[in-house]
């Protein structure tokens, strides 16, 4: 039965982007899975000492989403915090009630479809990455000496999350996820290790480290050895793509997806208890409703699009329509 045993979906809300984002999120949720049974929360970061100023989302937005059918979770930021806001998704796990079975979505995802059935499921995580990290100095260590010494350290065994089609160094071989969406049977255990690895991990990185910046990437440098640690892994059942998008970026999504998925967007964004507050986010404005998505979706042929995501968000860029 679709989304039986995913008990909790949980998604982030701020201020800022992520919060139209998470807006945007459950509007396509409750459009295209209207019928899914769990508990969808909306987990909210609350001041604190970690936070320079107030992390929450405005009071209208937060209601437009609790209107959508989620539940609030305030919690408090004990590790991350303004220093490193990606964080907010292992705290906002951690802050779940224990022993129940999940499925997180980054707040930039879009529901296309049913989401299936996850009950029996090993812990897992999207495996639509591309090779961010780590970047391997000319001298050393490799690519594979990086990722040894990181599961040494915390006492895993590497063997067993190899994907061994692949050859030593190619990125592929590694158990390098996207935390896009990820799922397990327990948020709150999973998002303490999760969160604990990620900050062992800044606070003392192993020697091989050294040349490798941890930031943006430390959620998903420690997100594989949470996943081994919890016996999990690749995902047995892929959600990528049908039924989640992970759409990253709007120009980008203007740029490469399929004409029924740019519908189904313009049907999301048109309500009025949707459109009145996505257009307050400026770059969603421009995307959204004054034609500057379509504008960028001009610029390219779906049929020729260039290989390199670089050379299109490049594109973007010198016409003025890189914007998030």
């Amino acid at each position: 039965m679709a989304g039986a045993a995913a008990r909790d979906l949980v998604l982030v809300g701020q201020k800022g982007r992520i919060g139209y984002e998470a807006l945007l999120c459950l509007a396509s949720l409750r459009a295209h899975d209207p019928g899914f049974a769990g508990t969808v929360w909306l987990a909210e970061p609350q001041p604190g000492p970690l936070w320079r100023g107030d992390p929450r989302m405005p009071d209208s937005l937060r209601a437009a989403c609790l209107d959508l059918g989620a539940r609030h979770l305030p919690f408090g930021s004990r590790l991350f915090g303004a220093a490193y806001p990606q964080g907010n998704k292992m705290e906002a796990l951690a802050a779940m009630p224990p022993g129940r079975p999940f499925l997180f979505l980054d707040s930039d995802m879009l529901v296309l479809g049913p989401l299936p059935d996850l009950s029996g499921m090993p812990p897992a995580a999207s495996d639509r990455v591309r090779d961010t990290w780590p970047k391997p100095p000319p001298y050393g260590p490799g690519r594979s000496a990086i990722w040894d010494a990181l599961f040494a350290r915390f006492g895993l065994d590497r063997g067993p999350t190899l994907d061994l089609r692949y050859p030593p160094g190619h990125p592929r071989r590694d158990l390098y996820l996207n935390a896009g969406w990820v799922n397990g049977p327990c948020a709150q255990g999973f998002g303490r290790l999760w969160g604990g690895t990620a900050a062992a991990i800044r606070a003392d990185p192993p020697p091989e480290l050294a040349a490798q910046a941890l930031i943006p990437w430390l959620d998903q440098i420690a997100l594989p050895l949470a996943l081994a640690g919890t016996g999990g892994g690749r995902p047995v059942l892929p959600l990528d793509g049908a039924p989640l998008r992970h759409y990253r970026v709007l120009p980008l999504f203007y740029a490469t997806a399929p004409e029924a998925d740019i519908a189904m967007l313009a049907e999301l964004c048109a309500p009025n208890r949707v459109k009145k507050h996505l257009k307050l986010h400026k770059p969603f404005h421009r995307m959204l409703y004054r034609g500057d998505g379509m504008t960028a979706r001009a610029l390219f042929r779906r049929d020729r699009l260039p290989a390199s995501e670089a050379v299109i968000r490049s594109r973007l860029r010198a016409a003025g329509l890189w914007m998030r």
